[in-house]
């Protein structure tokens, strides 16, 4: 009844009506909700419009099921093998596909449907490694941006030896936090190839240049690489290099020179038979019997059997703490010492082995240089922190000493009274001394005329009131002299700065009182340090000498 009513009333109608009531059939079948019989003729109704010359009605029915597991096989299998804007409906999303048919999918596909299937999220190995055979390059880069699937590491392999030159490809596989080491390597030899080819399609360098230089920076790059491969990732490692024919006497040979003996440890166990175990302890005997089977059993050449020898004594001698070298100038006196133990040897048999040890010694010399300018570059960055941190400090302590507050110590003949109106201690002090504030200066008004700087000015200023009353206080503080309560009160850092005389007194005691500070001014400060620092003799000679002048006038 279903089929005959579906049917009746599609007949003639729009291919967008037939779309819309495709997809209001598929998602009522999908529900469950119909009985066996009517599920059976709704069943059959879908399956019948996979003959509808409208590709819309066929879009609606993949969108309605393509995500579904309820969804009926045959109609699966049937719209992914439809054109590919509706086969890749289901072949990106459909659960009910299995390997089997998403590989014959990518095999009869085009590049549009195996990009549909590189992007699932259920990905397995044997399809991923279909795509790696007969992918193109869109596809491949789809199937290296797809986090979820399970890429074999020949499946990868595979990618980079086929359209490794491909430099989108090359990106999405370096940006796999699982891209196996041996991948690393290859897509690092094949942009050495790259770069190699350039330099002598433009004649920079000759075809033999070229491929010596590829040849090198692909050994430097499996070294580099060995160092953060761990132990599982080095012996990968090696067995690549091996498989393809890499793992080279010069290799083995740059290893020893470059302090990566873990490296050189597992190629000679690989090539050799024996346990890395076994190996690390003959290297430590470079000059036994054991070391010199070792080299021949490894298949290397007999040349350069002196050579690995003289590097490794070396090397054994600063793990003994002999030497005490580590570091770059390890690896050049190691250098050093192979290319001494070379020259004994016929010269036209060891140019060769020579020459590829002055290369090495050249880059190890470079480097050291890049090390020790990377050194200091970062001494003088933190020199120049720490001088940002000094030029900064003064002010720091300046505003410290401004905010805490500080005591002077005065020694007067009394009480001390502050002076109420006493100018601003900047104006007053400034930090630089200027000639009229030096000791021994005239101290004068604005209106005055300068003087020299001479102690006799200083004194011939002074009233004769003011002198006897600086005798006194000095004669009667050195007759009673300060008691020891007071005396403990004196502070280091204290300034003494004799106070403005006070009035005469029948009776002065000479006493200690701490006073906060206050501003100063120059002429006060200048008279009582010049009269404080010129002796009592001076001053009654002078007086004598004064007393003359006028008698004689």
């Amino acid at each position: 009844m279903i089929l005959r009513q579906f049917l009746t009333l599609t007949q003639n109608a729009s291919p967008e009506r037939r779309a819309e009531a495709a997809g209001t059939l598929t998602r009522s079948y999908l529900e469950g909700a119909l009985a066996p019989e009517a599920a059976w003729e709704a069943k059959t109704a879908l399956l019948a419009l996979l003959d509808d010359p409208a590709a819309a009605v066929r879009r609606a029915l993949a969108q309605a099921c393509a995500g579904s597991e309820q969804a009926p096989r045959p109609l699966i299998v049937a719209l992914a093998s439809d054109q590919p804007d509706i086969a890749c409906l289901v072949l990106a999303r459909s659960p009910v596909l299995m390997d089997a048919d998403l590989v014959d999918c990518v095999a009869m596909g085009c590049e549009e449907t195996r990009a549909a299937v590189a992007g699932r999220c259920d990905l397995s190995k044997p399809v991923a490694a279909a795509l790696a055979e007969v992918g193109g390059a869109p596809s491949l880069v789809a199937l290296a941006r797809n986090p979820l699937a399970a890429i074999g590491t020949t499946a990868l392999l595979r990618m980079v030896e086929r359209h490794g030159d491909d430099a989108e490809l090359r990106q999405a596989l370096l940006a796999r936090t699982d891209l196996p080491i041996e991948v690393r390597h290859a897509i690092v030899t094949l942009i050495a190839e790259q770069l190699s080819r350039l330099g002598q399609d433009a004649g920079w360098i000759s075809s033999e240049r070229g491929a010596r230089t590829a040849r090198e920076a692909r050994d430097a790059a499996a070294l580099a690489l060995s160092d953060e491969a761990g132990d599982a990732g080095l012996a990968r490692l090696v067995a690549h290099l091996r498989v393809q024919e890499q793992l080279t006497a010069g290799l083995i040979l740059r290893a020893v020179l470059s302090l990566r003996l873990p490296f050189a440890e597992v190629a000679l166990a690989e090539l050799s038979g024996l346990s890395r175990a076994r190996v690390a302890g003959l290297i430590l005997e470079p000059h036994g019997a054991g070391f010199a089977a070792l080299h021949r059993r490894a298949g290397l050449p007999d040349l350069l059997l002196p050579a690995v020898r003289a590097a490794l004594t070396v090397w054994r001698d600063a793990n003994h703490g002999r030497n005490g070298m580590d570091g770059p100038r390890l690896a050049r006196s190691m250098i050093e010492a192979a290319l001494t133990a070379c020259e004994t040897l016929p010269f036209a048999e060891a140019r060769g082995l020579m020459a590829l040890l002055a290369r090495f010694e050249a880059e190890a010399a470079r480097d050291e240089a890049r090390i020790l300018a990377h050194e200091q570059a970062e001494v003088q960055a933190r020199e120049v922190a720490e001088a940002a941190t000094r030029l900064a400090a003064p002010q720091t302590i300046e505003a410290g000493l401004t905010a805490a507050p500080s005591e002077i110590l005065i020694l007067s003949a009394g009480p001390v009274t502050p002076e109420p109106s006493l100018p601003d201690a900047a104006a007053a002090w400034p930090l630089a001394v200027r000639p009229e504030d030096r000791i021994g200066a005239v101290v004068a008004g604005p209106d005055a005329d300068a003087a020299p700087e001479t102690a006799e000015t200083v004194l011939a200023g002074l009233a004769d009131e003011i002198m006897a009353h600086f005798l006194a206080d000095r004669a009667a503080a050195m007759a009673q002299g300060p008691s020891a309560g007071q005396a403990e009160t004196l502070r280091l850092r204290a300034l003494p700065i004799p106070a403005p005389l006070p009035e005469a007194s029948s009776v002065i005691i000479p006493e200690i009182v701490v006073e906060p500070k206050r501003a100063a001014r120059p002429r006060a400060i200048a008279v009582a340090v010049a009269a404080g620092m010129i002796p009592q003799d001076l001053v009654l000679s002078y007086r004598a000498d004064r007393e003359r002048q006028r008698l004689a006038a």
